[in-house]
C-alpha cells in the first residue's frame, strides 16, 4: 500500500542535536560580533575580493544545493509520474531551509545590514540593469514560495489540533492552497530558473578579471544546469541518510529512475564546456599545468564520474552507488561554482583572500542550524513517508 507522510516522532534533544546546538551557539555569538563590529574586523574581504565565503559558499553554492525541490519538480513534470511525489515534500523542505539560510548569509554580507528592508520596498530606487537586484528579489520571493509549498505539512498537523480555531483556520488554509497550487508551482519553477542563471550572469560583469577557463557567455546556462544536478544529488543523500537515521525504507527505485534523467545533464555540461573552450581557442589552457587548469580537470572528473557510475539500470538500483555518485555530483557542481566566484576571479597581483576564522565559524553554524531545523520539522510534522514504506516492486 502507499505510505503517507507522517511525523517521524521521537525525542528532539538527542546527543547529536546537542552537539549541533553548540555549533549553532558559537556561530550565533560570532554573528552578533560581526553585526556590531562590521565586515572589516570579522572578515578577510578587501577591495580586490568583495565577495567571499558567505557569497561563494553560503549563497552561490548553498542555493544550488538547496535546489532539490526545483530539480525534483522538473523531473517529475518531465517524467509525468505521480509515483515520485513522496520525494517532493522532503525536497521542498530542504530547499526552504537552504534558501532561508542563504538569504540570511546575504544579510550578513551587507555592510549596512540595517538597510536591507529597503530592497523590496523602495522600488522607485531599483536599478533594473542590475543582475544583483534580480537575484535578490527572486531569492526573497522564492523563500516565500518555498515556505508556502511546505505549509500543507504544518496545516495537516494543525487540522487535527484540539484548538477549534486553529483546526478551522488550518482546514480553510489547506483548501485555499489546493486551489492556488498551480500558480505556486509555476512560481516555484520560474523563480529559481531566473536567479540561478543570473548568478552566472553576475560573474560575466567581471569581464577580463575572470580567468578564460571560466569566462564564457554560457555561464548562465552552466549555472542553471549544475543547480539541477546538485539539487537532485541532495535529494538522493537526504533520502538515504534519513532512511538510516529514522529507520525508513529508502526510495531506491524512485531515485534510480530519476537518476537516469540526470546522467545526460552531467554529460551535456562537460561537452558544452569543452566545446566552448575549443570555440574560444582556450582549450590549450587545460594543459597549462597550473592550479587553475588542474581544478578544471578535477571539475570535469567529478562531473563525468557520476555519469559513468550510473550508466546502467542495475547500478542505479544500488543505493550505495547512488549516494556515492550523488556526492560526486555535489562536489563537482560546488567546485565549479566556488572556482568561478573565487579562484577564477583575478583582481590583480596585490590582492589575496582566504576566509577568516569568523567567516568559517558562521558558515559552519548556519549549516548546523539547517540540519537541526530539518530534524525538528520531520520529527514533528508529516514530511517523510511513513515507516510502512512501499516495496520496491510497487515503487517501480
Amino acid at each position: 500500500m502507499k505510505a503517507h507522510a507522517e511525523p517521524v516522532g521521537g525525542p528532539l534533544f538527542t546527543p547529536a542535536m546537542r552537539v549541533l546546538a553548540v555549533v549553532v551557539g558559537i556561530g550565533a555569538v560570532v554573528m552578533l560580533w560581526r553585526l556590531v563590529a562590521g565586515l572589516g574586523p570579522t572578515t578577510a574581504l578587501n577591495d580586490g575580493y568583495p565577495l567571499g565565503l558567505w557569497i561563494a559558499f553560503d549563497v552561490v553554492t548553498g542555493t544550488a544545493l538547496a535546489c532539490g525541490g526545483y530539480a525534483v519538480a522538473i523531473l517529475v513534470m518531465i517524467l509525468n509520474k505521480g509515483r515520485y511525489h513522496p520525494l517532493v515534500r522532503p525536497a521542498i523542505l530542504t530547499s526552504a531551509l537552504g534558501y532561508s539560510l542563504a538569504g540570511f548569509s546575504v544579510f550578513l554580507d551587507i555592510g549596512r545590514w540595517w538597510y536591507i528592508w529597503k530592497v523590496p520596498l523602495y522600488f522607485w530606487h531599483w536599478n533594473f540593469d542590475s543582475a544583483l537586484l534580480e537575484v535578490a528579489l527572486c531569492i526573497m520571493a522564492y523563500v516565500v514560495v518555498l515556505w508556502i509549498e511546505v505549509a500543507p505539512a504544518f496545516l495537516e498537523k494543525w487540522s487535527d489540533a484540539s484548538n477549534l480555531l486553529l483546526r478551522r483556520m488550518s482546514r480553510v488554509s489547506l483548501r485555499a492552497l489546493e486551489k492556488a497550487a498551480i500558480w505556486i508551482i509555476a512560481l516555484g519553477l520560474l523563480l529559481p530558473t531566473m536567479h540561478q542563471s543570473s548568478l552566472g550572469t553576475l560573474m560575466l560583469l567581471a569581464d577580463s578579471r575572470l580567468h578564460p577557463l571560466w569566462n564564457t557567455r554560457l555561464l548562465p546556462l552552466m549555472f542553471l544546469l549544475t543547480c539541477v544536478s546538485m539539487g537532485f544529488a541532495v535529494v538522493v543523500c537526504e533520502s538515504a541518510f534519513s532512511s538510516v537515521a529514522f529507520k525508513r525504507r529508502p526510495e531506491t527505485s524512485m531515485l534510480g529512475n530519476l537518476a537516469a534523467a540526470i546522467v545526460p545533464v552531467q554529460l551535456v555540461v562537460v561537452a558544452m564546456r569543452l566545446a566552448d573552450l575549443a570555440w574560444r581557442g582556450q582549450l590549450g589552457l587545460l594543459a597549462a599545468g597550473d592550479i587553475r587548469s588542474l581544478l578544471v580537470l578535477i571539475e570535469f572528473g567529478l562531473m563525468l564520474a557520476p555519469a559513468v557510475m550510473l550508466r546502467s539500470a542495475a547500478r542505479r538500483r544500488d543505493l550505495g552507488h547512488l549516494v556515492r555518485a550523488a556526492m560526486l555530483m555535489m562536489f563537482g557542481g560546488a567546485l565549479y561554482r566556488f572556482d568561478t566566484y573565487l579562484v577564477a576571479f583575478t583582481p590583480g597581483a596585490h590582492w589575496s583572500y582566504f576566509p577568516s576564522v569568523p567567516e568559517i565559524l558562521i558558515s559552519t553554524g548556519l549549516v548546523a542550524a539547517e540540519i537541526m531545523a530539518y530534524i525538528a520539522v520531520v520529527k514533528t510534522f508529516p514530511i517523510l513517508a511513513g515507516r510502512t514504506a512501499v516495496t520496491e516492486r510497487q515503487a517501480a
